[in-house]
């Protein structure tokens, strides 16, 4: 009975960090889609538009913050959108693949792990081993 009691300890232990010793903060939650590459998101919000793919600019309004809910930035209150090309580097690698296929009106909640947040630089009030949770509002596709 022991081993089998360390058994499930020890898968437990495993489910519950990545490789590199890290917890693992990914949400059980079944309106949250987890993509392979670890990004997760949840519809806020169905469009209605077209469906955003690799190469379109899209207009899109944004909040990003902490999971703790500290606001990192934020262009949602004063409507002054942000033109991205998609696959464009304009974006996270999170944000960018957590667009595509975003439709027209669409609002979207991202969680983006660490290694999809990435940057050559980061602005003081951003660590480089946060998740970051965007919610984005996909104003048009241009």
């Amino acid at each position: 009975m022991r081993p089998l009691i360390l058994s499930g300890i020890i898968l437990c232990f495993l489910a519950c960090h990545n490789h590199s010793g890290a917890r693992d903060q990914t949400i059980f939650d079944p309106d949250v889609t987890t993509l392979p590459s670890g990004l997760q998101y949840r519809i806020l919000q169905e469009g209605n538009g077209r469906e955003a793919v690799k190469g379109d600019t899209v207009l899109i309004r944004e909040t990003a913050r902490y999971r703790d809910g500290t606001v990192l930035y934020s262009n949602e209150q004063n409507n002054q959108s942000i033109q991205v090309v998609i696959g464009g580097h304009q974006a996270t690698d999170g944000e960018d693949e957590g667009l595509r296929g975003m439709n027209e009106g669409e609002i979207r909640e991202m969680i983006i792990p660490p290694v999809l947040s990435r940057r050559t630089t980061y602005p003081p009030n951003l660590s480089p081993d946060s998740i970051i949770v965007v919610k984005v509002i996909l104003e048009k596709i241009l």
